[in-house]
């Protein structure tokens, strides 16, 4: 078995380098686009609805949300991760919204920054995702490591995140993905909560989506393509002309995420869904869940709002519920139910 090939402050460097570039540096995608442009609903100009009679509120994994939205896996393991992940979870459990945490590797490595992901006593009523590199199974993780990264948050499930494009830029990454599906299974059937798949920004196909349902997976997070592209963030921080000229090159790799939500769903008609990747207002969170999906999850809007202040997280979560409310209420749907078997979105090309 290969042993890890990057220390722990190596791993916290990468930490700080990854929200300085992503906050600082333009590293979305360009070409490629999320899809849900490709997407319009049908106005209903007297939706027979009072606004007091729509309810947005929805269950995931037998929780109940007051809203379809996850903040997406982003940070920990710095001082200023640990700050922002607090006010993230303080405004999850106001809002009664999902969240997840970045990798945890970090804090395996170093678990005096463990603290850095602790929320659960900001966050107790929240549906909280535990967080670690699904590749990380071929580099000495096992039940042991992953039992301490969800006793560590209190979790309600893990993410396993699959990134190989973004391991196989980054500088020291991580590259042997061998034998992972089975290694996947194993660790599915031993946990005591739920996994989670979920890519980070280049989308998961419905082939492999059925692959890891059949290996144990309970939901898949689509993260597509048309937000946060990592492999320009690893390009950024590349160390030699090769590493850039990658960077630049799959800048735009991946399958957007309305495709992936709608070929998921065309198999996999129950499984509990979630769609991310370039989704940045209340009504690509509509769309994605008229297309299918359970929940939505934004990472970008949320980082840019928690670095500024508690106020604007709030500002912003109030945004975002009014403009999925708005969504329901010009489409004449009460609840998120509704909205997806209404079918008032539709392809415009």
């Amino acid at each position: 078995m290969n042993a890890p090939t990057s220390n722990s402050a190596q791993t916290q460097s990468r930490k700080a380098d990854h929200i300085r570039i992503c906050l600082e540096e333009d590293v979305q995608f360009h070409q490629t686009t999320n899809g849900l442009e490709r997407y319009r609903f049908t106005h209903c100009c007297l939706p027979e609805l009072d606004r007091n009679d729509i309810n947005i509120s929805t269950t995931f994994l037998g929780k109940h949300l007051g809203a379809p939205l996850l903040i997406s896996s982003m940070t920990g393991g710095t001082e200023q991760a640990g700050t922002i992940n607090q006010r993230l979870a303080e405004v999850a459990q106001h809002y009664k919204i999902a969240m997840g945490v970045g990798s945890q590797r970090v804090a395996v490595e170093k678990p005096q920054v463990a603290n850095t992901f602790a929320i659960r006593k900001y966050a107790p009523d929240v549906l909280l995702f535990a967080n670690v590199g699904a590749v990380q199974l071929n580099y000495k993780y096992g039940l042991d490591e992953c039992l301490q990264i969800i006793d560590m948050l209190e979790a309600d499930a893990l993410i396993l995140h699959i990134n190989p494009l973004q391991e196989f830029i980054q500088p020291r990454g991580d590259t042997n993905f061998k034998g992972l599906l089975d290694k996947i299974s194993k660790l599915c059937h031993q946990l005591p909560i739920p996994v989670i798949a979920k890519e980070v920004g280049n989308g998961i196909s419905a082939p492999m989506a059925e692959k890891l349902l059949a290996a144990g997976v309970t939901a898949i997070d689509v993260a597509g393509a048309g937000g946060t592209s990592w492999a320009k963030v690893e390009g950024e921080r590349a160390e030699n002309a090769l590493q850039r000229r990658l960077g630049n090159t799959f800048a735009d790799w991946g399958l957007p995420t309305a495709e992936c939500i709608t070929s998921i769903r065309a198999i996999a008609p129950n499984i509990p869904l979630i769609a991310s990747g370039g989704l940045r207002q209340g009504l690509d969170v509509a769309k994605a869940i008229a297309l299918g999906a359970d929940i939505a999850g934004l990472a970008m809007p949320f980082l840019q709002a928690a670095v500024v202040s508690e106020a604007a997280l709030y500002d912003l979560t109030e945004v975002l519920i009014a403009e999925i409310t708005t969504v329901l209420f010009c489409t004449g749907n009460a609840t998120l139910h509704q909205l997806k078997h209404s079918g008032s979105l539709q392809r415009i090309e």
